[in-house]
């Protein structure tokens, strides 16, 4: 079993990248599930219609989301569609799921969305908290849990993997859109990467027109953050699952310009 993790699309050029990108390596490394975080992919925040239509097209077996989540009123229409989840721990109550349950390949396949608490001033609930109890209430029914840590800080993800190590698959981290080179198999088999990275524009501050950026760093002074044009890269991680033990065997990151 083979699992494509791609970094935050962001803005419509980040999203015609993996339309030029995700078919061939689909092909070319034989790909079986590909899991995509698409919170930015609507004009740098959020998610229209039209993009999960163009999502669901390119055959995303499953979509997650961040901070972001709620920046385009569309995805109201759709939240409930079994392919889109929100963090899991947002506060209870909110509309849509923060996991799902997929078949492939005859493997369930469960995929959870957790959102950190770290500098990402969203009110949300204990992620390590709500990881454990989504694990505990599944894990006789599944056999591969992916978990996308949607968070600010490298210590947060880092504490993730050594707290779920041997408990789940696969942790990768995204939000930060700068891929790290730390993907590896942990002592216990489960597979990490501390960010996968985003996939949009190279020229950009995160994925942001440079000027703006740096002028608000410069000044201090509110200034509005734009799509940044041009070459777009694109970033994620292969993750080779044993179909014996269901313990990852191989971390390949991409990264393509």
């Amino acid at each position: 079993m083979k699992i494509l993790t791609v970094g935050d699309i962001v803005g419509e050029n980040g999203l015609d990248k993996l339309k030029q990108v995700l078919p061939k390596i689909k092909e070319e490394k034989k790909i079986d599930f590909v899991i995509v975080n698409a919170e930015n992919i609507s004009g740098g925040m959020g998610i229209t219609f039209k993009a999960w239509n163009e999502l669901l097209k390119l055959g995303i077996d499953c979509c997650t989301m961040g901070n972001h989540t709620w920046a385009k009123k569309d995805i109201f229409t759709f939240i409930d569609n079994p392919k889109l989840i929100r963090p899991a721990n947002y506060s209870k109550g909110v509309v849509g799921k923060g996991y799902a349950i997929y078949n492939c390949n005859n493997k369930k396949i469960a995929v959870i969305n957790l959102i950190g608490r770290t500098d990402m001033n969203v009110l949300s609930e204990n992620p390590f908290i709500v990881a454990q109890e989504i694990i505990e209430k599944i894990e006789k029914e599944v056999d591969i849990i992916v978990i996308d840590f949607h968070a600010e800080a490298t210590a947060e993800k880092i504490a993730m993997k050594y707290f779920l190590d041997g408990k789940i698959t696969i942790l990768v981290g995204t939000h930060t859109h700068v891929q790290t080179s730390d993907e590896e198999i942990t002592p216990k088999g489960t597979g990490y990467i501390t960010d996968l990275g985003m996939t949009g524009p190279k020229e950009s501050v995160i994925g942001m027109e440079i000027d703006a950026s740096v002028k608000r760093f410069l000044t201090s002074l509110p200034e509005r953050y734009k799509l940044a044009n041009g070459e777009c890269v694109f970033s994620g991680c292969i993750f080779s699952i044993n179909d014996e033990n269901n313990k990852t065997d191989e971390v390949e990151r991409i990264f393509l310009k």
